[in-house]
């Protein structure tokens, strides 16, 4: 998947809220996914990565990139 939007807060270690215009949904970004890129919530960025679906919990995005925009 690719999406759009801010990542808002880290809400555990690895994992940020993101929100699009869609509405908000955790991501999971490995600390060598970030390449170096830092952002605030400010910040406009773009994430690929795959949807992550387990049982008995809501769905999160594994992501592979971000990119700042």
């Amino acid at each position: 998947v690719q999406l759009t939007g801010h990542i808002e807060k880290e809400t555990a270690k690895e994992k940020y809220q993101f929100r699009d215009s869609t509405g908000a949904i955790i991501v999971e970004i490995d600390h060598d996914d970030w390449r170096g890129v830092e952002v605030t919530p400010a910040d406009l960025v773009t994430i690929y990565g795959e949807v992550d679906k387990e049982i008995m919990h809501a769905p999160e995005i594994d992501v592979d990139r971000i990119e700042k925009k």
